[in-house]
């Protein structure tokens, strides 16, 4: 199956800049309490809207999930979805729950699972 999300930017047009992460644990809390959580079969996903500005990721990767190599992967496979999709997205928080098993998957695979729930989200909310 094809992903449903809008194109990636081409190389060097996208940035993860700080701006663009949730740093701190108050963001965090923030998110988890104001936001609607999401499954997938490798990710918890929770979006909280924002009222203007951009979208935000926040990643939480935990030991139970696999050893430093394998949770490094993942976030980074993450940041490289969020990194290429971020202008197609709306003014959320997103904070993204690795679970067990996400670090066998490949960038193909993480943006098809995530795209599908992200984007279909996306449209929810410009249409409401």
């Amino acid at each position: 199956m094809h992903c449903p999300c809008p194109g990636p930017n081409p190389k060097g047009t996208a940035r993860f800049s700080k701006a663009a992460r949730l740093r701190h644990r108050q963001e965090f809390l923030r998110a988890q309490a104001q936001g609607k959580r999401f499954h997938t079969p490798h990710f918890g996903v929770t979006l909280a809207p924002m009222a203007e500005g951009h979208p935000r990721l926040g990643l939480v990767a935990t030991r139970r999930m696999g050893k430093a190599v394998q949770r490094n992967r993942v976030r980074r496979l993450l940041r490289e979805f969020f990194r290429r999709h971020q202008t197609g997205l709306p003014a959320f928080d997103l904070v993204i729950m690795a679970k067990k098993g996400a670090a066998a998957l490949g960038y193909h695979q993480v943006e098809e699972e995530l795209g599908r729930l992200l984007f279909s989200r996306a449209r929810q909310k410009t249409h409401d």
